[in-house]
């Protein structure tokens, strides 16, 4: 029995070193085929590692406001963690710091109280002991990361404290919203010709000024070489990355608030589809202000969406100025108070053409001022029936079709077909005249107008001012012309004449709407019906557009808007009225409002009789008494200042924005608002109980 045993025992043994053997062998096989038979690949990857040259990614360069203030820059976001299994936490100087950092966390983050944040600091260090315990639900800016780390026990070393971050490079735009649509977005996908997602290693541009101007904002990116140390390898800059220029818009903040502000409310309160609106300074052609906005089927609310003031429609009658103004170059029209015959119907080629507009007969200026489809009809066919094809060659001519080329990404150019000499094609070069059968972009509309209201001069819309790098200019972008001029400055004047009828002429179809002596508005209005399929549905696109003061324009501006509620001028061009009278509020208009003080020649103020101004409340009583003194208003309107509540919410109605936020944040309330100017409203009624942290809504007009 013991010998069997003895035998089983050595067999298994040797067995055993049969197989350490095999193994070992294996191994030193191995190792000789690695080191001598494939030596020379092996080195090779090695080789290919260690020299191995990384691209470095550049810093894209920020999008600012005309006065240099940002309005999209990178910025670094913080995930704050907590290590509590850090082998170097000390948990005597934890428990001792525990009540100031407490404290002090419910300062920085008042979701949570003191208490709660005891509580919380206490579970990540020593209950769940978790190598990722994530202290804040949200990311934080580099500043706050900063503050965060002077907290009591957060500011002992890293490997004491256990508190470490997370870093992510995201793209900010400290104005929200505003402009978001023109300014553009940044991604690391795209999409190729077939709608697929396509991942991307970089930051690149994918829509408006970011896509536009992407070559310039991206940079130069570098090389990275690898250098081998004892226990890893490290990419080391060898090439540094240039950053991007810095691109400094002709975007003004407070135009571009004005313009947002007016054209949210119109589309909100003639429940437009959509709405856009540009707004433009004549001499030069900067885009102070550019607005698209598209209501939310689910929502009802309205939001920055497709940049319509690109992209071409049937304009309407907002087309008959330019069809005028060839008609004056041409010499077709030469007295624009000359009655001619229109009438209310007319059969062209077998086909009518209505208009509820028209007279027996209308001068040319009458024309324009009454919108007659007929009269700018008559007046083109004069010249082009013959050959039709040479209206669209005029309007070539004048650089229409030209790209704009504004820095706006998905810029498109006019479309108007090239028409033969067919019966039909004189039927379309009717249409043509008065803003049918040709797809035009606001923009495109907006720069023809620009140059009636600049004496012809047809300069270039743009969104480009100035690049810099590193805060040092490269260079300033001039301003261009597309064409010298389009007409000379007598049919300029001519035309500026018309279109102030328009507005202020007892037949003008903005007269109702649009007409305000504090700022003289001349304009076009202009409605053309959507089509759906081949047919006309009975949804209109409404536009008005125009320049301001009449006597000197300074700005030029358009608005589009589809399926508002109300006519041309009681929606689009009031938008354009709403916006004028704003920026003479503010003194943007070279003159000063009818409040501020007036001064004889002597320099003394003169006092004003019967001046009404609107006070809104603030907590310091005293200002009525400063504004009737030192404005010399007699009689002031004061709305009444918010009362406290006692317990609950604080009421801020009336309140400027600061003093708002400052009395709810001091009240542990997280404030989030819209609009400008003075607290309308508040989600949270006055008074009611609230938690600590909890989000309250305002919205501020003006």
């Amino acid at each position: 029995m013991k010998e069997t045993n003895k035998k089983f025992i050595l067999l298994r043994y040797s067995l055993v070193v049969f197989l350490m053997l095999v193994f070992a062998s294996a191994i030193v096989f191995s190792m000789f085929k690695t080191t001598v038979v494939q030596a020379s690949s092996w080195n090779a990857k090695a080789d290919s590692v260690i020299n191995k040259v990384t691209e470095v990614e550049p810093e894209r360069g920020k999008l600012l406001a005309d006065n240099g203030t940002v309005l999209t820059a990178n910025l670094h976001y913080y995930t704050v963690r907590i290590d509590g299994k850090s082998t170097g936490i000390n948990d005597s100087i934890f428990m001792a710091s525990l009540p100031a950092l407490s404290d002090s966390m419910a300062v920085f983050e008042p979701s949570r109280t003191a208490e709660q944040w005891r509580a919380e600091l206490l579970d990540a260090y020593h209950n769940k002991k978790s190598h990722s315990y994530r202290l804040l639900r949200r990311q934080l800016t580099h500043g706050e990361w900063v503050r965060l780390k002077t907290f009591p026990f957060f500011k002992l070393a890293k490997n004491k404290n256990g508190l470490y971050y997370e870093s992510e490079v995201k793209r900010s735009k400290p104005y929200g919203s505003m402009a978001s649509r023109s300014i553009g977005i940044v991604a690391k996908t795209r999409f190729d010709t077939v709608a697929k997602t396509i991942d991307d290693p970089y930051m690149r541009g994918r829509a408006g000024l970011e896509k536009a101007l992407d070559s310039l904002l991206y940079g130069i990116p570098g090389e990275a070489h690898s250098l081998q140390l004892n226990n890893r390898i490290i990419p080391v800059e060898q090439v540094p990355a240039v950053p991007g220029y810095d691109i400094t818009t002709t975007i003004n903040v407070t135009l571009q608030d004005i313009v947002e502000t007016e054209l949210y409310n119109m589309c909100r309160e003639t429940e437009a589809e959509w709405g856009t609106c540009v707004l433009m300074e004549v001499a030069t052609g900067e885009i102070k202000a550019i607005s698209n906005l598209t209501r939310n089927k689910i929502t009802g609310d309205y939001a920055e969406g497709r940049n319509h003031a690109v992209l071409g429609y049937e304009p309407g009658s907002v087309m008959k100025p330019i069809s005028m103004m060839i008609a004056l170059e041409d010499g077709i029209v030469k007295d624009i108070d000359k009655p001619m015959v229109t009438g209310t119907t007319w059969i062209y080629e077998g086909r009518a053409i209505k208009d509820p507009h028209g007279g027996a007969q209308l001068t040319p200026r009458q024309i324009i001022e009454t919108s007659s489809n007929i009269g700018m009809s008559r007046i083109i066919v004069q010249k082009y029936a013959a050959d039709p094809g040479k209206f669209r060659d005029r309007l070539e001519g004048l650089g229409f079709f030209e790209p704009i080329n504004s820095g706006i990404a998905g810029e498109q150019t006019p479309i108007i077909q090239r028409l033969g000499r067919t019966r039909a094609d004189r039927v379309a070069l009717t249409r043509m005249a008065f803003g049918y059968s040709t797809l035009i972009p606001p923009l495109s509309t907006l720069a023809m107008y620009n140059a009636i209201a600049n004496d012809g001069k047809y300069v270039r819309p743009h969104l480009v001012k100035k690049l810099s790098r590193e805060g040092t200019p490269d260079s300033i972008v001039p301003v261009t012309y597309i064409r010298e001029r389009v007409c000379s400055p007598e049919n300029a004047q001519k035309l500026r004449i018309m279109m102030r009828d328009v507005v202020w002429g007892s037949r003008g179809t903005a007269r109702k709407w649009v007409q305000d002596e504090r700022v003289p508005i001349a304009g076009k209005t202009g409605t053309a019906y959507t089509i759906q399929g081949k047919q006309y549905s009975s949804q209109k696109r409404l536009a008005f557009c125009g320049f301001f003061p009449y006597d000197k324009p300074k700005y030029s501006c358009i608005v589009l808007m589809l399926g508002a509620n109300r006519g041309a001028g009681a929606s689009s061009g009031m938008v354009v009225k709403n916006v004028a009278l704003k920026m003479y509020a503010r003194g943007l208009l070279g003159g000063t409002p009818d409040y501020t003080v007036k001064t004889d020649g002597n320099g003394n103020t003169v006092k004003r009789e019967g001046g009404v101004a609107t006070l809104y409340a603030k907590p310091n009583g005293g200002q009525q008494a400063r504004m009737t003194k030192d404005l010399g208003i007699k009689k002031a309107r004061v709305f009444k200042q918010p009362q406290p509540s006692g317990k609950g919410v604080p009421d801020v109605r009336g309140l400027g924005a600061r003093d708002a936020i400052r009395r709810l944040e001091g009240a542990g309330l997280t404030v989030r608002f819209s609009g400008a100017g003075y607290v309308t409203s508040q989600s949270m009624a006055a008074g009611s109980p609230y938690s600590r942290g909890q989000v309250i809504q305002l919205v501020l007009r003006n």
